[in-house]
């Protein structure tokens, strides 16, 4: 059971929950070992009891922590405490693809590819280490506030998948291939499947195929023909429909072999959108039947005559061959019945016509090749010749294939066939196996003259840096060296009591290797002998007293101690805050923080006004003194004074209540009033004197 502030391995803090998935729960947590946050995603109850599950999940979060990539989700650490399983990851602060697109709508196509673009060149790399994710969707993308593109989630999938996880678990069969529905064999193709129908849904905000159960979904995406995304939105580019449908052809054979040519034709489709130039191959059409063309009639007459030439000089040679043979054969090593056959054979008239015929192709074939070396040597020339560049235009063509992605034996191979004239240039590159063409002067699907000059740009593996040995030296030291070297120094600190604090312990890869310019190398650092740290107690919740007692028992000390205010009002007097999380190892000694609770913090209110007379009573004249007096709701009394002027300026601070009440007292002049009493007829006078008026009013004081 995961809990708030609970320490997972001793090094990583769980601060908050940050998110649930249908295997697993997120969570915000600290590493205190690299003083970094990261995200510790924890399998749930019902997986890490099935051993064979997390024995798989285990084996796949190994593989995957071994990519290193920009657009992947980085998984740093892989474990269990107790019944919890759990993988530490990079923490990105952000937002799923999912949410995006249903905050949005739907994307610009710019915005779409970009994000396509990404998200391939993420998948790329895992497929590089022979990682297939198998659970592409939108929920698995994350872009963060940077706007950087992210994959995550690999390894869970394949061991979800090789257990038979019921899909509304695994709640991604709007983005399943058709294989991956049957049941069947799964391969990177079926990765490229599930990112075209992303890209579906960030092109028109839905998924192309939908239904009541999870099955008739499935049977769709085996069955139905793919929607197209125009339908939807007409202003989607060619080449954008194309690339969509290209991803989620239902036979893998016809999608894009790999994620290079997938990212190819997305950064194509952002230079020229209005081009279509996706060709969606059929590898079945080889062993269809096809109508022939006129060109194709042309060139099989041309192959049918040289061949029959062929075999007609082949025959005569034969004959003549033969006949030289049987000239020289002796009588009387022979049958006279088998001679008798061969003078019936004999047909002088033909052996005549066959001479004639030789000597003249004879005649025709040295006439013609004086003919030849005397145009060469400038003897013979004519002015009826055709220039140059209607011969040009007479020069057979043919369409250039595509080789981007190939071998460049291969790719020059197939240039060769088909007539073309290769070249090579070879560009440094890390991302791409040594050998792999990059690109092609001319685009693929142009036709072009025979002959043309073909420049392949082919990957070249980039030199690698000699590692230097950091080992044995002190942190600073080490990373020094390493960093000149032109490499990305990371820090692991570990225990170790043979080794001094501070010093490299070992690094990987190891020294005298040799690593290409800026890649990682990681060193580990001692801390010195693990028994130098005690572990911080909890001392939140205790008087100052206890919480001193607590620490030193710890072998700690108590640093500044200071009072502030705490929303939690059982808290007041007590321990709120220590400078040390709880569970953190420190050195013996160290100095702990402690701050007291004065419990909730008030709000406080001012009051700056001119107080002025009390017209409302009527018997009030200018002049007259007033006694005036200003008591805050919580009877602090604010003023208290006499005038006979206003108005009377104020201005307090600090006011702990909202409202208040001014108090106006002043003595008033009656004048007397005569009554006669009717049965008497008597005259009495009245009244007449002094009489005390009050009149309140009611403020409101503004907040500080």
């Amino acid at each position: 059971m995961i809990k708030i502030g609970m320490m997972i391995a001793d090094r990583y803090e769980i601060l908050e929950k940050i998110g649930t998935g249908g295997m697993s729960d997120v969570y915000k947590a600290k590493d205190h070992k690299l003083n970094r946050f990261v995200a510790v995603k924890v399998l749930k109850q019902e997986f890490s009891e099935n051993a064979n599950f997390v024995s798989k999940f285990r084996i796949e979060a190994q593989a995957a922590a071994g990519l290193m990539h920009p657009n992947i989700v980085n998984v740093y650490d892989v474990g269990e405490e107790g019944e919890n399983h759990y993988i530490v990851m990079e923490l990105v602060e952000g937002i799923t693809l999912k949410k995006y697109i249903e905050k949005k709508a739907r994307l610009s196509v710019k915005e779409a590819v970009s994000i396509a673009i990404q998200v391939s060149m993420g998948i790329e790399a895992a497929h590089n280490n022979h990682i297939i994710h198998r659970d592409i969707k939108p929920q698995n993308i994350i872009i963060s506030k940077e706007g950087k593109v992210k994959v995550t989630d690999f390894g869970i999938a394949k061991a979800a998948t090789s257990n038979t996880i019921t899909s509304n678990v695994m709640g991604s069969v709007h983005y399943t291939s058709p294989e991956q529905a049957r049941g069947g064999y799964s391969d990177e193709k079926s990765d490229i499947y599930s990112l075209g129908v992303t890209m579906f849904e960030m092109l028109t905000g839905r998924v192309p195929f939908n239904g009541e159960t999870t099955v008739a979904i499935a049977i769709k995406h085996i069955q139905e023909e793919f929607p197209s995304p125009r339908e939807y939105v007409p202003e989607i580019p060619v080449c954008v429909e194309q690339i969509v449908f290209k991803c989620c052809q239902k036979s893998p054979d016809r999608r894009y072999q790999s994620m290079s040519e997938l990212i190819m034709d997305l950064k194509q489709s952002l230079i020229s959108p209005d081009e279509d130039f996706v060709k969606v191959t059929d590898p079945d059409e080889e062993a269809s039947t096809r109508m022939i063309t006129d060109r194709d009639m042309v060139q099989i007459k041309r192959q049918s005559e040289s061949r029959d030439s062929l075999d007609e000089a082949m025959r005569l040679k034969k004959d003549v061959r033969e006949r030289d043979r049987g000239t020289a054969r002796s009588y009387d090593d022979e049958d006279d019945e088998d001679w008798e056959d061969d003078e019936e054979d004999y047909d002088p008239k033909m052996e005549k016509i066959t001479t004639i015929l030789a000597v003249v192709a004879a005649l025709l074939i040295g006439c013609i090749v004086i003919f030849l070396v005397g145009r060469t040597m400038g003897v013979f020339t004519f002015g009826g010749e055709k220039p140059e560049e209607n011969q040009e235009q007479d020069a057979e063509q043919v369409e250039m294939i595509r080789v981007v992605g190939m071998h460049v034996d291969e790719a020059k191979r197939k240039l060769l066939e088909l007539g073309l004239s290769p070249e090579i240039k070879y560009e440094e590159n890390s991302s791409y196996d040594a050998g792999t063409v990059l690109r092609a002067s001319v685009q693929d699907g142009l036709m072009i003259d025979k002959g043309t000059t073909i420049v392949l740009t082919v990957a070249e593996a980039a030199e690698g840096v000699q590692v230097p040995d950091a080992t044995g030296k002190s942190q600073t030291e080490g990373t020094s060296l390493l960093e000149k070297a032109g490499f990305v120094v990371n820090v692991v600190e570990s225990y170790d009591p043979k080794v001094e604090k501070g010093i490299v312990i070992s690094q990987s890869p190891e020294a005298g290797t040799t690593a290409p310019a800026g890649s990682n190398i990681t060193i580990r650092v001692s801390q010195g002998a693990e028994d130098n740290k005690v572990r911080v107690p909890d001392v939140v919740g205790m008087t100052e007293m206890d919480a001193t007692a607590t620490l030193t028992e710890s072998g700690l000390s108590v640093g500044n101690v200071s009072e502030t205010p705490h929303e939690d009002p059982a808290l007041a007097g007590m321990v709120c805050y220590q400078s040390y999380s709880v569970g953190s190892y420190v050195d013996k000694g160290t100095p702990v923080d402690l701050r007291i609770s004065t419990g909730p913090s008030q709000m406080t209110y001012k009051y700056s006004a001119g107080i002025t007379a009390p017209t409302e009573e009527p018997s009030y004249q200018s002049g007259m003194q007033v006694n005036v007096t200003l008591t805050a709701q919580d009877g602090t009394q604010l003023l208290n004074t006499q005038t006979t002027t206003f108005p009377v300026d104020v201005n307090y601070t600090g006011i702990k209540s909202a409202t208040g009440t001014i108090r106006y007292t002043f003595t008033v002049q009656t004048e007397p009033t005569t009554v006669t009493d009717p049965e008497t007829g008597e005259t009495v006078t009245e009244g007449g004197g002094t009489e005390t008026k009050t009149v309140e009013r009611q403020v409101n004081f503004t907040e500080e």
